[in-house]
């Protein structure tokens, strides 16, 4: 009889613990299904973004902004990490670190593209080609941009926004510039690029391609006698300190475009994409807003500098730039009848 009992017992305690790992193993088995499903779901991104501005400048506050609305937008699931001041490298090094896949944002713009291989592109930092930010913005909702930027794609590079204000583009000089012919022969430091270099050309100048940094010891130098950038971006370099001219020319009315690795891109959800092209619509809303505020401050404080703003009669200006939608190395590069078409898509009877 107690054998019997004791027999029962075991078996008792032999059929729990076989329950209990039958359990166990079908819970386990469960939960490796459910988390699987859910790392699946709320799969988690980390993005960076690289400009050469500073901080404190109106594009790097709209930044900040972006970058809240993202993390907010996603619920903590998309995280964004800010590097101004060129601290993730130079434009050309963040675009290799894009084709290779990573994870990475930056600004670029309309002659940057050009000299990338999107050729027509090119046409939107040409001298004096748009006379309001009203038509930069119907230009950008045109067939032709999407075009332009389906040829970007190729090239494996997604535009995510274009709708930012990096500013109108004016001449600060140690020299005054009251009329366009006393530009003639005057060393004016532009960037690197095909479309500026030959912008100034035709307006008489003499342009010299040079780094940013470079540009302050050049001008106490007097190896160059200007530069040409939005105020901000004037202002904030103490250019005024060595140059004591500004003329607003406004030869460019520079709207910029933040471009991720088209891989990259396509490696996040549906729903991630969309937050992502979204928030930079609205942070660059945002930048606009500040852009505007800026510019009367930012006149201000060059005239307090000591700078003289020196305002001009445009038309001079503009009828003397034309000339480059004829020079041969550039409608070379272009579509046929490229400039039509751009005055067409801008203009105010156009649908």
């Amino acid at each position: 009889m107690k054998k019997f009992k004791l027999f029962l017992v075991v078996t008792l305690v032999l059929s729990m613990l076989t329950a209990c790992g039958s359990s166990n193993k079908g819970t386990e088995t469960s939960n490796e299904g459910d988390t699987s499903k859910q790392s699946t779901q709320n799969a988690s991104v980390t993005i960076q973004i690289g400009y050469a501005n500073n901080p404190g400048e109106p594009l790097d506050l709209a930044v900040n902004q972006w970058k809240k609305l993202i993390e907010e937008r996603s619920n903590g699931n998309m995280k964004v990490e800010i590097f101004p001041s060129s601290q993730l490298g130079a434009k050309n090094e963040l675009i290799d670190q894009m084709l290779a896949g990573d994870s990475v944002i930056t600004l670029a713009d309309g002659a940057f593209y050009s000299d990338r291989g999107v050729k027509d592109f090119g046409i939107v930092f040409a001298p004096y080609l748009f006379d309001t930010w009203d038509q930069c913005w119907k230009l950008i909702e045109s067939d032709w941009y999407k075009e332009q930027s389906q040829k970007l794609e190729d090239q494996g590079l997604k535009l995510l926004t274009s709708n930012w204000v990096y500013g109108a583009r004016h001449t600060m000089t140690t020299k005054p510039v009251r009329t366009v012919d006393d530009l003639k022969g005057m060393k004016i430091r532009v960037p690197d690029n095909t479309i500026q270099i030959k912008g100034f050309e035709v307006l008489g100048a003499s342009p010299t391609p040079m780094a940013l940094g470079e540009v302050y010891t050049s001008l106490q130098q007097g190896t160059i006698d200007g530069l040409e950038n939005p105020l901000s971006v004037l202002y904030n370099g103490k250019f005024y300190e060595v140059a004591k001219y500004l003329t607003l020319d406004g030869h460019v009315q520079n709207f910029t475009t933040w471009v991720a690795g088209l891989d990259f891109f396509n490696s996040l959800s549906q729903e991630q994409q969309k937050i992502l092209v979204e928030t930079g619509n609205e942070a660059g809303l945002y930048n606009n807003g500040i852009q505007e505020q800026v510019t009367e401050d930012t006149l201000k404080k060059l005239k307090d500098e000591g700078v003289e703003i020196i305002e001009v009669d445009l038309s001079e200006f503009q009828e003397k730039a034309e000339a480059f939608y004829s020079l041969p190395e550039i409608t070379s590069q272009w579509s046929e009848g490229l400039h039509d078409k751009i005055k067409e898509a801008i203009s105010d009877t156009s649908n």
